[in-house]
């Protein structure tokens, strides 16, 4: 099966003219498009001999707003953010509230000490530094070549 992208130019609106043009200008509309869309931050993920590093980037958020917990040797960081801003007066002729929700997942490596997770974040950047077992970095040295 063969996945070809939509192209609205090239379709046929012989049998229902007009019919198609209603949805465009819905699905067009500035509301759809800001909502419609999913907002994943991007993750950067490093290892040194002694930890592990993950960066994540999400400008615009507080400490608060993130949940990291560890079940069964994943990592999820999750965040679920609701904005209503209370207003005195009530006669407004729109109001958008805002929501907004992402969970990532990491397996952590077995070489992992998962008692050593350190978290925080500075300038819209989280990040989580996660130490390595002794012995995972004992298994690491240079071999000879004869």
């Amino acid at each position: 099966m063969t996945l070809v992208k939509f192209n609205p130019e090239k379709r046929n609106n012989s049998l229902l003219p007009g019919f198609s043009d209603v949805f465009d200008s819905i699905f067009n509309d500035t509301f759809f498009n800001d909502r419609m869309v999913t907002r994943v931050p991007a993750v950067n993920i490093s290892e040194t001999e002694n930890n592990y590093h993950v960066e994540l980037a999400a400008p615009g958020l507080k400490k608060e707003d993130f949940k990291l917990n560890l079940e069964r040797n994943v990592l999820n960081i999750s965040v679920e953010q609701t904005a209503n801003q209370e207003d005195s007066q009530k006669n407004y002729s729109k109001r958008e509230y805002s929501y907004s929700s992402f969970v990532r997942s990491f397996t952590l490596p077995d070489s992992a000490d998962d008692n050593q997770i350190n978290a925080s974040y500075t300038d819209g950047i989280l990040r989580i530094d996660i130490a390595k077992r002794e012995e995972a970095k004992s298994l690491r040295r240079q071999i000879e070549i004869k």
